[in-house]
């Protein structure tokens, strides 16, 4: 099974090919570009290096939300036309579980943190068992202190990952009241190759879905629409 990786639901942008145990490429900038800029050259990179014919993959797996509402488009466009164009299933991962899927194997509680403005995060928790990755607190966009309430709460060590930590690191440290570290450089931003990699967990659980189907899940509305409902309001 050979899952082309996508997302560009943040500020990375990445693209990865999978085949099932093994990563064969992974392509991931995180730098003042728009996912427009780099997101179709870097696939045509990983093409031509691994001299892929892209008819050969079998799934097309996409960051599905939430995150930036440009880049979830961006992503979403692109996974579709090469779906519709090669005839492949696409398969949504939600960002926030794609994220924390980087840290797999973790002892210690998972807490991806996501920047969505306004003292938001989009969050939630995650633990590693030996049947998988269980989801603790499903993927939300809710205030940091929510979120980190809900750690004390629960009271096991955890570890923050995110483009979220140094926006709320300062809060963390005077917040949280059990163990907590943050994942490394490597490890701390959205990955392809996780995205795929979650993916093929997916196809063998029938989590697919046709090009045409998909959209991304925003979890919450643009700041466009929420200005528009306020004017309506007033």
């Amino acid at each position: 099974m050979k899952v082309l990786g996508l997302d560009s639901s943040g500020l990375v942008a990445s693209v990865a090919v999978v085949e099932d145990g093994n990563m064969l490429a992974e392509y991931t900038v995180n730098y003042k570009k728009t996912h427009s800029q780099t997101l179709l050259p870097m696939l045509d990179a990983i093409v031509a290096m691994l001299e892929l014919d892209l008819a050969d993959i079998d799934a097309i797996a996409v960051a599905g939300g939430p995150g930036s509402f440009t880049g979830l488009r961006i992503g979403a466009a692109t996974a579709k036309g090469l779906g519709l164009a090669l005839k492949k299933p696409l398969v949504r991962i939600p960002t926030v579980d794609g994220l924390a899927y980087n840290l797999w194997g973790s002892r210690d509680l998972v807490c991806p943190l996501m920047d969505a403005r306004r003292d938001q995060a989009y969050t939630g928790v995650y633990a590693f068992t030996g049947d998988g990755m269980e989801s603790i607190v499903p993927q939300c966009a809710v205030g940091i202190q929510e979120i980190i309430g809900k750690i004390n709460e629960i009271g096991r060590p955890v570890k923050f990952l995110g483009d979220g930590v140094p926006v709320f690191c300062a809060y963390i440290e005077e917040n949280c009241r059990v163990d907590f570290s943050f994942a490394p450089a490597h490890l701390n931003k959205q990955r392809a190759a996780a995205v795929a990699s979650l993916a093929l967990l997916y196809i063998k659980e029938g989590k697919i879905e046709a090009a045409g189907e998909h959209r991304p899940d925003y979890l919450r509305l643009s700041q466009a629409e929420r200005e528009r409902m306020e004017k309506e309001k007033g």
